[in-house]
């Protein structure tokens, strides 16, 4: 058997380099670079091998070790999931810096290849810079707390157990049904060491990532089901559109009547001009899917997870005989809402279930009012791209018990400003290119975007709503751009979500990856504003304004920052936007541009976009000195009643 001497370090890069997968019978290079950023925990063993032989891994350097992670994240779910950057950290705080995208792939479903720096396995020299120590046990590191946000995590002490580590973790990364986060800790003086590794390790392996086809029982099971309902609904999760499925999904929709809904991870697998699209469904939901979502009979779930801003905390199929049909890969998913399963490649359930139905009489019974809601939808999504503010009496989408007036003078003082974020957002879905990508993550966007944007290409909405994550659009729109830089992508983010992180930003200029900031800055964390006054608060501790004195609350004004100025630091081509006119015009020269860029749009607070007919279930106080506060613990109660309980 011939060996290679190679350190630890080395052979993982060797492995990694000769990583592939097949999808259809396609092969692609799985692992396309490492995002790197060195400390003293990683730069003489990964960085070293690094240096002397990257085969062709390209190696970018991160400004944050979230934020290069993230970019990694877009970059997977933008691929499909079919291909991925690894990311390496020092320990200690580089890779504690990690844990949060982590999670976010980990709840995404979404492939991360993590390599945190660890500290000495020898302990010799304990305890090391950014070492925490623990006294009940010497084995524990900082990368121990990955273990709640890995799919698969290991700890590799001796450089032996690399092989066997490498392989689980690609296991875990190619498999549709398990995928999320993988982290590979590497103490630092382990990376360094040598062994005799077999030329095996190293061949080329194709890692097949294949269609698990339907089985004949669950088949049966579902087309009995089906064929006993009469008003289907399709929700369309991301499985769909990472399986591709988007074909079948139409095909099975339009020859049997059936609606569909979206998630937020499955929005765009077809475009929202399909006459069976009811847009996004549940709490951040349209005005159309959550009207037929109450009827309907059967919820035919394909590849979602059913979070709770889909199903409205469980509570908007309403329908006393609805059952639940589900297509997933994976089974813990599938058993959901006590579902019939078919656990399934999502495109070959639909077409399974296309071809058991072919030779019935099945067909749903919706008639007209399909129609009706899309129609409805259309009209409202106009009407609220069109409004703006017209004045003192202005009532704006949320009418809630803020003292606008007295706002809004302040803002306008502030800013120059009186745009609504509503307006904003259908100047921009008119003005962008038909194959650009959106990214979204937190705050009122996703909302919104989910409620009334209109996709007009496949794979061109990228909002991350499985975890939420502030801070992860900008940097995410990085890896989206690396995986498609023939097209056009907009990062579209809160004030208070890129002030959270944007780090990437800087790495996007450096490496000549051009992504454009949409910035809309209302002065306040405004989701989370809406949901405090919706709820009976006052508005606390939500809109970013000064503290009057020592004393008092943050009562004070508004605090105003210039982001296109932060932007104009890095490197970046900005505009500050006032007006429409102004937005026409900066949308215009920033698709000429070949730098990043960054548009910064002053919009009025509570201007973004109500929700329709849902019911959403959060914490809220049983007891309280406020009427306001029990008359929504009370409503709470009510509603309860009326969701199922699990």
């Amino acid at each position: 058997m011939k060996k290679i001497r190679l350190t630890m370090a080395q052979a993982l890069v060797r492995f990694l380099d000769q990583q592939y997968v097949e999808v259809d019978g396609e092969e692609i290079k799985f692992v396309t670079g490492i995002f790197a950023i060195f400390g003293h925990g990683n730069v003489l063993g990964l960085g070293q091998a690094l240096e002397q032989d990257s085969g062709k891994l390209i190696v970018h350097q991160g400004r944050n070790e979230q934020g290069m992670a993230h970019a990694a994240t877009g970059y997977a779910k933008q691929k499909l999931r079919q291909q991925i950057y690894a990311c390496t950290s020092s320990v200690g705080p580089g890779a504690a810096n990690m844990l949060t995208a982590a999670a976010t792939a980990t709840a995404n479903r979404i492939p991360l290849l993590l390599l945190p720096g660890d500290v000495f396995a020898s302990r010799q020299p304990d305890p090391v810079l950014q070492q925490i120590e623990q006294s009940y046990d010497l084995s524990i590191s900082t990368n121990d707390a990955f273990r709640t946000v890995s799919k698969y995590w290991d700890r590799i002490v001796r450089p032996e157990q690399l092989m066997t580590a490498c392989i689980s973790a690609m296991r875990v990364l190619t498999d549709p049904a398990e995928t999320g986060a993988v982290t590979l800790s590497l103490p630092q003086d382990v990376q360094g060491e040598a062994y005799d590794y077999p030329e095996y390790f190293f061949q080329k392996r194709v890692h097949r990532i294949d269609r698990q086809p339907v089985t004949v029982g669950a088949l049966a099971d579902a087309l009995a089901l089906i064929k006993g309902k009469r008003k289907p609904l399709i929700v369309c999760g991301g499985g769909a559109k990472y399986s591709q499925s988007g074909l079948a999904l139409q095909q099975f929709a339009e020859r049997y009547g059936i609606p569909f809904a979206e998630t937020q991870a499955g929005k765009g697998t077809l475009t929202s001009e399909h006459k069976l699209n009811l847009g996004g469904i549940g709490e951040t939901g349209t005005l159309a899917a959550n009207q037929l979502a109450k009827e309907a009979d059967l919820i035919i779930g394909v590849g979602t997870r059913y979070t709770d801003f889909t199903s409205s905390s469980k509570w908007i199929f309403q329908n006393p005989d609805v059952s639940f049909l589900n297509i997933n890969v994976n089974r813990f998913d599938a058993f959901k809402l006590d579902a019939v399963h078919v656990i399934a490649d999502a495109r070959e359930g639909l077409q399974a279930l296309d071809k058991g139905l072919l030779g019935s009489d099945f067909h749903a019974a919706w008639g007209h009012q399909i129609a009706d809601v899309r129609e409805e939808l259309i009209a409202e999504t106009k009407r609220v791209y069109q409004v703006d503010y017209s004045g003192e009496d202005f009532i704006p989408e949320i009418n809630d018990h803020l003292d606008r007036k007295a706002v809004y003078a302040e803002f306008e003082k502030l800013t120059g400003s009186l745009l609504t974020q509503s307006r904003v957002l259908g100047t921009l879905n008119s003005s962008f290119d038909k194959d650009a990508v959106i990214v979204a993550a937190a705050g009122s966007l996703p909302g919104d975007l989910q409620r009334i944007w209109r996709t007009t290409d496949t794979n061109g909405y990228h909002v991350e709503y499985g975890y939420s994550c502030m801070g992860y659009e900008v940097n995410a729109a990085l890896g989206v751009k690396m995986a498609e830089p023939e097209r056009e992508v907009y990062a579209l983010v809160g004030d208070g979500s890129f002030m959270m992180l944007h780090s990437e930003l800087v790495t996007s200029i450096q490496e000549h990856q051009k992504i454009n900031v949409v910035l809309l800055d209302n002065m306040t964390n405004g989701c989370i504003n809406n949901l405090q006054m919706e709820h009976g608060m006052d508005s606390f501790n939500t809109e970013f304004r000064f503290r009057a004195d020592s004393t008092s609350k943050l009562d004070g004004g508004f605090v105003p920052v210039n982001f296109a100025k932060i932007a104009e630091g890095y490197g970046c081509k900005t505009y500050s936007v006032t007006t429409i006119e102004e937005l026409h015009e900066a949308l215009a020269d920033a698709k000429c541009q070949k730098v990043s860029t960054l548009i910064d749009i002053k919009v009025l607070p509570k201007t973004m976009i109500h929700k329709y007919f849902s019911w959403w279930r959060v914490g809220g106080a049983m007891v309280s000195e406020k009427e306001s506060v029990d008359k929504v613990a009370q409503m709470l109660r009510e509603n309860i009643d009326k969701a199922r309980e699990y």
